[in-house]
């Protein structure tokens, strides 16, 4: 069995415990990583352990999924659980959409009613479709009469493609990562 080995030091704080307890959760880290880091600035080392932020554990891959333990408050975790079931995703997806600023997500839209209106339109053009193969089968039969029934849907048929292709893109645009450059850069969580 190959286990990591752990140095432990008890330590008395003497009535400090409060303070170091309500600084850790001030500076969102554990008990452990404030009083390791503190040690570490007074004895001019380096904590050594665990990776420093943003830096991935050896061996993992760009790609690679990491575990990540983070602190919120009460509040920001229900937030951040809120947010992933409107959006109809996994926190860890919701949160990764947040961090590489995906719009409908980080301007607080609904991702699912993009989609819906995505659904909606690309249906709609799948009819326009099904009706244009069924004119030009009405053409090449020179059944004008049955034919005629089409001529409103001719009428608007560019303007309606437009519409879906505008509405698709908008969509797109809205669930697609932004990048950092172009546009406004990350605000902080409201």
């Amino acid at each position: 069995m190959n286990t990591p080995t752990h140095d432990f030091v008890t330590v008395e704080m003497r009535g400090l415990k409060a303070a170091l307890v309500t600084r850790a959760q001030a500076q969102r880290v554990s008990v452990s990583e404030l009083v390791r880091s503190a040690v570490a600035r007074d004895l001019d080392l380096s904590v050594a352990g665990e990776p420093d932020c943003g830096e991935l554990p050896p061996k993992a891959g760009r790609n690679a999924s990491v575990k990540l333990s983070i602190r919120m408050t009460a509040n920001e975790a229900s937030q951040l659980v809120v947010g992933a079931r409107a959006a109809g995703l996994s926190r860890g997806a919701y949160l990764a959409g947040l961090v590489a600023n995906v719009p409908v997500l980080s301007d607080g839209g609904g991702r699912a009613e993009h989609i819906a209106a995505l659904r909606a339109s690309s249906a709609e053009l799948a009819t326009l479709s099904r009706n244009i193969h069924r004119l030009t089968v009405l053409l090449r039969q020179a059944n004008v009469e049955p034919a005629r029934a089409y001529r409103e849907m001719l009428d608007t048929l560019a303007g309606d493609v437009r519409c879906h292709l505008e509405l698709a893109a908008r969509a797109l645009a809205e669930l697609q990562p932004r990048s950092r450059g172009a546009g406004s850069a990350a605000s902080p969580t409201k």
